[in-house]
């Protein structure tokens, strides 16, 4: 054969096949845009800080696209998340530290801001490899969703379901940009001044039985801590539309590297035993969930260890002011307070309707209250604290704006170690598919 034609040969079969891969890697592709305007009120009903009132109101756009995989036995793709923040109404009286709104550089909430954020991915049989801008949601570290725009993370992670009812997850998060910025930092632990750059993390979830999931993480922030997680969840069905949950979480959490010694800046705020910001913490938590037709009835119960505060990522005490607000896989992670200061002791009851079950589909309320005690701060070792949440969430079913979304959040905060507060979230939210 003409070694011209074998040539060609060869050069069309490798343009049909890139063709072919280009074409699965677009016909698998998705792109959402979601809309979600956030007005928010934190009223503080005491102390001397001022102000004594965040009042702020702005809209976010983000548009998220993912795409398919090439063909073949590795796949590769590429997701892509823009973040745009507007400001609708706030002022330098009522806009404190970036807790939603960033700020410029004489601490008025900007016009706007934006980022953009990549991830490059790699799919080979049921294991799946990303690097880029990450939104995990894991035992060990949840991103934070609670304002108008949400937290994220850049670094790596590898999840793997190559095992029958086994799904394996690790990485390493090397920075993190907070709900009110538009900046990079490092990661660190509460009242951490000093950055750190590594957090790995490696676990599993084992679908035991259909009704029954045992949980384990394994998580070390370079320079503050090394946590381990162990969690229990179980579902008994008791008829067609009645059942019995149980969820057992227990965390144990050691200080590392320069937190061990005590080092300047690596030091975590807050109660310590021996008031040297050192972490040294086991906190476990019980919550039965009880759910018959839309009505959905939880009770509680968590300790925390009065060594040190509870810990997890959080970047609020560094340099950059927009850095703050963080998350915990918890309960009592709720709207003002998270209960988590040591050796407090919590109870908590949460009731929730779903008037689906009365034909009005896509209204659902709840209503939930926590009490704290034996709560050990620099100022006393006995102080107490409680919060009631309510909210209310509706979704039009149908019509023009079927798919927009209203949502109420209103808090009422007393504690002996923090200000009393009222909190009101009002949020519409709306998402469009694009791809």
């Amino acid at each position: 054969m003409n070694v011209n034609k074998i040539s060609a040969t060869l050069m069309f079969g490798t343009i049909a096949m890139s063709s072919q891969a280009f074409a699965d890697f677009l016909s698998d592709s998705k792109a959402t845009l979601g809309m979600r305007n956030f007005y928010f009120n934190n009223d503080n009903r005491d102390g001397t800080a001022a102000p004594s009132k965040t009042e702020e109101w702005a809209q976010g756009f983000m548009l998220d696209v993912k795409s398919g995989y090439t063909d073949g036995t590795v796949g590769f793709g590429v997701d892509a998340l823009g973040l745009l923040g507007v400001t609708l109404d706030t002022g330098k009286g009522r806009h404190v530290g970036s807790s939603m709104i960033p700020s410029d550089s004489d601490n008025r909430a900007v016009d706007e801001w934006s980022r953009l954020g990549l991830t490059g991915k790699v799919k080979m049989s049921k294991t799946e490899l990303r690097y880029g801008t990450l939104i995990p949601k894991l035992p060990i570290l949840v991103a934070n969703d609670g304002r108008v725009l949400p937290q994220t993370f850049e670094g790596g992670q590898i999840t793997s379901s190559e095992f029958k009812d086994l799904t394996l997850t690790g990485g390493r998060i090397e920075h993190a940009t907070g709900r009110g910025s538009t900046d990079q930092t490092g990661l660190a632990a509460m009242g951490g001044t000093r950055e750190s750059n590594q957090f790995d993390f490696a676990g599993g979830d084992w679908k035991v039985t259909k009704d029954l999931t045992a949980q384990y993480y394994y998580a070390h922030l370079d320079n503050y801590y090394t946590q381990q997680f162990f969690g229990l969840i179980h579902t008994l069905a008791l008829s067609d539309n009645q059942s019995l949950k149980t969820d057992l979480r227990y965390f144990n959490t050691d200080s590392s590297g320069a937190n061990s010694s005590g080092t300047t800046g690596y030091r975590i705020s807050g109660y310590t035993e021996n008031g040297d910001g050192e972490i040294d913490n086991r906190t476990w938590s019980a919550a039965l969930i009880y759910t018959v037709g839309g009505h959905a009835v939880t009770a509680g119960y968590q300790s925390v260890s009065d060594g040190s505060n509870f810990t997890q990522l959080n970047q609020g005490s560094l340099v950059d002011k927009g850095a703050g607000g963080a998350s915990v896989y918890l309960y009592t992670d709720r709207f003002i307070q998270s209960f988590t200061r040591a050796g407090e002791k919590t109870a908590f009851g949460q009731y929730a309707y779903d008037f689906a079950a009365m034909g009005v589909p896509g209204l659902k309320a709840s209503v939930m209250y926590l009490s704290g005690n034996n709560i050990k701060t620099a100022s006393g070792t006995d102080q107490k604290e409680w919060e009631r949440d309510f909210t209310l969430d509706y979704v039009l079913q149908s019509g023009a704006l079927k798919g927009v979304g209203f949502g109420w959040r209103n808090g009422k905060s007393n504690s002996d170690a923090a200000r009393n507060q009222d909190q009101n979230r009002i949020v519409v939210s709306y998402s469009i598919p694009l791809l």
